[in-house]
């Protein structure tokens, strides 16, 4: 609960706050506008001072959880109480080894995180879905672990809250709303002469913490997407699983529309699912050195079609081809192309990284090593022949 240097008063306004109850704090009526005198402009500006001062209470015992241990501790307790806790080893295990990751690719990023570490736990909720508060407080619902198909992509969904974090997106949404809130509201009572004694309750009231409002700017859902990918490629996850999750959710949404209504990135305040995976694409693409792209399941290196991986272990063929397309990105650009491709364990391989392990109805490892020999390098030969054209044409 809160502690003891906090007042009543500001401990129940907050926990509103965080919790989206409405609180019921006195303001002066507003007069009518048709009945306006100068005793009413300034009971109008006692009012508004009062709004403004306990918006000035409330910035600060925002500041007060999103940086002090003693805040982040009780907002994270708060978050367990009210959610519930998945207490399953396994589970938990695996989120550890993820955040670990997660947290050291963060920290040659962002150094700050060593200031405010992440403290998370897993929720009950079982659809796909996770979120990051204040001070760093993270939840993921249970329902993650089974809705994906693998670590790395829950890994993209994780680093996306990161990335919420680190940019302190909650923090800055929270304060920016209070402000356009109070605007507005003061606005339509003085347009109105509607009574106002409820004016800072209903501010407060809507300011839940809860991911659709809290992220409701669309340039912080960008932003979050760019830093998720930036983590991902300092650490051995498949950078490809972050274009991949956003097909999966498609995929998802296109057949259990009940069940998944709630997951993730569905809240209409975040942006159109496909063109964020369509960006993520971008990003891989420009990452491989602008070797390698995929475009409607099939992968591409140099231009020419390397794999359209059929569909498999519960992915759809267009989920397993961005997995393809980011080993290969990654393999480009950690300068690996210059090896030969090869065969391991039925595996494809392009010096130490994997590519590709064909399953069932997959075209033979042994053909797809041969044809990424035949097209990884065609881009420098056609380079190199173009030379060698101009050298004949200045003799």
């Amino acid at each position: 609960m809160f502690l003891n240097r906090i007042t009543k008063r500001a401990s129940t306004v907050l926990l509103s706050g965080l919790l989206g109850v409405a609180v019921s704090v006195s303001a002066v009526p507003m007069p009518t506008t048709s009945a306006m005198g100068i005793g009413d402009i300034v009971g109008i500006g006692v009012g508004v001072a009062q709004v403004a001062q306990q918006k000035e209470m409330l910035t600060k015992q925002y500041k007060y959880i999103n940086t002090t241990e003693e805040g982040r501790e009780m907002l994270f307790q708060e978050f367990r109480k009210n959610q519930g806790v998945n207490d399953d080893p396994e589970l938990n295990g695996k989120l550890d080894i993820i955040m670990g990751r997660l947290s050291e690719a963060v920290a040659e990023v962002d150094p700050t995180i060593k200031n405010l570490p992440y403290k998370y736990f897993i929720n009950m909720d079982k659809s796909l879905n996770a979120s990051c508060a204040m001070g760093h407080v993270m939840t993921v619902n249970t329902g993650t672990f089974y809705h994906l198909a693998n670590d790395d992509e829950i890994a993209a969904v994780v680093g996306h809250e990161m990335g919420h974090g680190q940019k302190d997106h909650v923090f800055k949404s929270l304060t920016s709303r209070f402000d356009k809130e109070l605007l507005a509201s003061i606005g339509v009572a003085l347009a109105s002469g509607s009574n106002t004694g409820a004016l800072l309750g209903n501010i407060v009231g809507n300011l839940a913490l809860k991911h659709s409002i809290v992220h409701a700017d669309k340039r912080h859902e960008w932003e979050a997407d760019g830093m998720a990918f930036e983590y991902i490629t300092h650490t051995d996850y498949n950078p490809g699983a972050c274009a991949a999750v956003m097909q999966r959710f498609i995929d998802l949404m296109g057949t259990q529309k009940q069940s998944t209504g709630e997951m993730l990135f569905n809240p209409s305040d975040h942006p159109n699912s496909e063109a964020r995976r369509d960006k993520y694409v971008k990003q891989l693409g420009e990452y491989s050195g602008n070797h390698v792209t995929a475009k409607n399941g099939t992968v591409f290196v140099n231009g020419n079609a390397f794999v359209t991986p059929a569909p498999a272990a519960g992915m759809s063929a267009m989920e397993r081809s961005y997995f393809v397309f980011g080993n290969l990105a990654a393999a480009y650009h950690n300068h690996h192309s210059s090896n030969s491709a090869y065969v391991e364990n039925g595996t494809v391989m392009l010096g130490p990284q994997a590519i590709f392990t064909p399953t069932g109805q997959d075209e033979s490892a042994d053909v797809l090593a041969e044809r990424l020999n035949s097209i990884k390098d065609l881009k420098a030969d056609s380079g190199n022949k173009k030379n060698d054209k101009k050298d004949k044409k200045a003799k």
